[in-house]
C-alpha cells in the first residue's frame, strides 16, 4: 500500500474539508504580491510568482500559529 500523499503530482489535503479555505488564501496572498493568479491553470506564472505565493502563504501561517502559542490558546 502506498501513501497518498509522497505520489509525485498530487495535491491531496491533510483536511480535505480546508482545501476552499486554502484556495481564498492563495488568490488573497497572490492579489496582495500583485501576481496575476486565476481560476484554473496557472501555467503561464513565472516560478519566482509562484514560489512568492507559496513562501508568503508559509510565512503567514507560521505567524499565526507563533500568535496563537504565545497567547496560549
Amino acid at each position: 500500500m502506498t501513501d497518498q500523499n509522497s505520489k509525485s503530482g498530487t495535491n491531496n489535503m491533510a483536511v480535505p474539508e480546508a482545501k476552499a479555505a486554502m484556495n481564498r488564501f492563495k488568490e488573497e496572498v497572490a492579489s496582495e504580491l500583485g501576481v496575476p493568479l486565476k481560476d484554473g491553470y496557472n501555467g503561464d506564472l513565472t516560478s519566482r510568482q509562484a514560489g512568492s505565493i507559496g513562501g508568503e502563504m508559509v510565512k503567514k501561517m507560521i505567524m499565526k500559529q507563533e500568535q496563537q502559542m504565545s497567547s496560549g490558546q
